[in-house]
């Protein structure tokens, strides 16, 4: 009976002495976890604000196609970019590179109300789109009371010409285009003498922008517009480079540097006269 009592006595310290030896390794384990997750905060606290800027600026680019803000240095110029298709009241497919004029609005009204803002620099690479969205977004342009310059790169097609001449001056790249062409519809068209006419009062508001923001006039303006033996499978004129600044829709050819000191001599100017301003209200 003895022998069995000591049994029992060894067996029950051992069980106690491998639940202490487990007890331990968890706990030690626990520990090793803690001080895991401490590191991995540290290394979140310690990421530099350099790689969430450039975060931003990627996710800023992506959407709205802006990049004042997502730099390392601080400008007094907002740079908007206009590329693909202008969408308007109707999403286009997501396959297509589009710019959202509801994104655009309330850039361009921060760089009327913000005083750190000195001017826009509007650069173009469009097909055009949405007739209305285009010629809201170029009346808003014009409207600014602070120096705005344009630069088409590539292509500132169909409604991008209104914006491009929205702007006090405008460039294009010598290897960049310009299509002209009638207005156009897609869907239903009830083929009633009403519909052309709202068609060309439609066409007639473009034109008017045009040769009122550039020196065309209405009468070349239209006849590019419609001109019929330009291009072998539509409607219209296309332009290259300084063609479109022969034709007086364009104010000159240059590229990023032109158009930049273009924008700050602007900026200049205006910063003399408030000067003037204030000396002769002293």
């Amino acid at each position: 009976m003895k022998k069995y009592y000591s049994i029992g006595f060894f067996l029950v310290v051992f069980l106690l002495i491998a639940a202490m030896g487990v007890g331990y390794q968890l706990s030690y384990r626990q520990l090793l976890d803690r001080q895991e997750v401490q590191r991995e905060e540290k290394k979140k606290e310690q990421k530099p604000r350099s790689e969430d800027s450039d975060t931003g600026t990627a996710d800023l680019i992506r959407e709205l196609g802006l990049a004042a803000p997502g730099t390392d240095f601080e400008s007094d110029l907002q740079y908007i970019s206009i590329i693909g298709s202008i969408e308007g009241h109707i999403a286009l497919p997501m396959e297509n590179k589009t710019t959202k004029y509801e994104h655009l609005i309330p850039q361009l009204i921060a760089v009327e109300e913000n005083p750190k803002l000195r001017g826009l620099l509007v650069i173009l690479n469009t097909m055009g789109g949405d007739v209305e969205a285009g010629l809201a977004l170029a009346e808003m342009i014009a409207t600014l009371s602070k120096p705005t310059v344009s630069l088409v790169l590539g292509g500132g097609h169909s409604i991008g010409i209104p914006l491009a001449t929205a702007t006090d001056y405008s460039f294009i790249a010598g290897t960049a285009t310009m299509t002209l062409h009638p207005i156009r519809t897609t869907g239903l068209v009830i083929t009633a003498e009403t519909t052309f006419d709202y068609m060309r009062k439609t066409q007639d508001r473009v034109i008017d922008f045009i040769a009122g923001h550039s020196r065309a006039t209405k009468k070349r303006v239209t006849e590019l517009m419609n001109c019929s033996d330009n291009m072998s499978n539509d409607v219209g004129t296309i332009l290259f480079g300084k063609e479109a600044v022969d034709a007086g829709i364009i104010d000159a050819v240059g590229g990023v540097s032109q158009a930049l000191g273009e924008l700050r001599r602007r900026g200049a100017k205006v910063d003399e006269l408030e000067k003037e301003i204030s000396i002769s209200t002293d």
